[in-house]
């Protein structure tokens, strides 16, 4: 289950060839796509908080249950996909791993419904399937152990919140969350899309210059090695607004040290390379192999080799 920001187990790493081809596939969603809305504004709805199915009994998935009413479904590992709610969100609360297995037991005509909660780059994999219209959340609260109330992710330079969502299922999350006392913005598609980078961002960024640093917790990073990590989120910040054309509110540096500073126990190491730093790996080889730009985060390439994730 989804433990924290990020998920606490590692995964075998992708290829590059696989990076690469999600870079693609990114480059021709986002060109025609739902995500390049220009107005960049939280949305405020009212919404009821209704029966849903919650895919995965973890931390995150028994807490969005402990948020919710009568009638929701925890669907666990093994079991049959439940008749009833018939309609709603399904919220997916898993490993990004385990995708694949559960919308190949969504029935067809419910997987519009699916709703994905999980960390990284998950746009290029989920417009493959057809999914790429789905409900997305950007969650940044985080349940220590099974249970327990999470934990809002708010910072001193976001104090009301950074967990955000967009998409058909959006406004239900956002009411469920309300329900336990947490923040959740339901963003239009352009604000929606800076902001997934910019979380992708701060994972791909404090998490190799961490792992450059044996030991470092994301603390250490944003204290004593401050200028390596801003280097590193201005140069991922400025390629992704070339080579995708995302649009970043100003302040990007600060939110995202402000939100390491929230969360400075965590500590750092490069996972999960597909869904995250393969991402930016994927765009600097396209570019290297077409031989018609030079690679737009080389210093991202330079840190991956350093710490041996490529």
């Amino acid at each position: 289950a989804i433990a924290d920001v990020w998920q606490s187990t590692a995964h075998p790493n992708m290829s590059a060839a696989s990076s690469v081809a999600n870079a693609r596939l990114f480059v021709a969603k986002t060109s025609t796509a739902r995500r390049t809305s220009s107005r960049r504004s939280s949305v405020r709805v009212m919404a009821s908080v209704a029966p849903s199915i919650i895919v995965g009994g973890g931390r995150v998935g028994q807490a969005l249950a402990d948020m919710g009413v009568p009638g929701d479904v925890i669907m666990k590992r093994g079991d049959a996909f439940p008749a009833e709610p018939s309609t709603g969100p399904i919220y997916v609360c898993t490993r990004n791993d385990a995708l694949q297995g559960v919308i190949d037991q969504t029935p067809p005509e419910r997987r519009a419904d699916l709703v994905f909660l999980q960390n990284g780059m998950l746009q290029p994999w989920l417009d493959a399937r057809g999914l790429g219209d789905n409900t997305q959340a950007l969650i940044y609260f985080a349940v220590a152990k099974f249970g327990e109330k999470p934990t809002d992710g708010i910072t001193d330079v976001n104090p009301e919140g950074l967990t955000a969502a967009n998409g058909k299922h959006a406004a239900a999350l956002q009411a469920r969350l309300a329900a336990g006392g947490m923040r959740c913005h339901v963003l239009d598609d352009g604000a929606f899309k800076a902001s997934m980078f910019e979380k992708l961002i701060w994972i791909c960024a404090f998490m190799a210059v961490g792992a450059a640093h044996p030991g470092a917790t994301v603390g250490d990073v944003e204290s004593t090695h401050r200028a390596e990590v801003v280097e590193l989120i201005e140069e991922l910040l400025k390629g992704s607004a070339a080579e995708k054309g995302v649009k970043f509110e100003p302040g990007s540096v600060e939110r995202l040290c402000a939100y390491a500073r929230a969360v400075a126990h965590f500590p750092t190491a490069v996972k999960e390379f597909e869904w995250r730093n393969g991402f930016f790996y994927g765009i600097s080889q396209e570019a290297i192999t077409a031989g018609d730009r030079p690679d737009p985060f080389p210093k991202h390439t330079a840190l991956l080799k350093q710490v041996g994730a490529i």
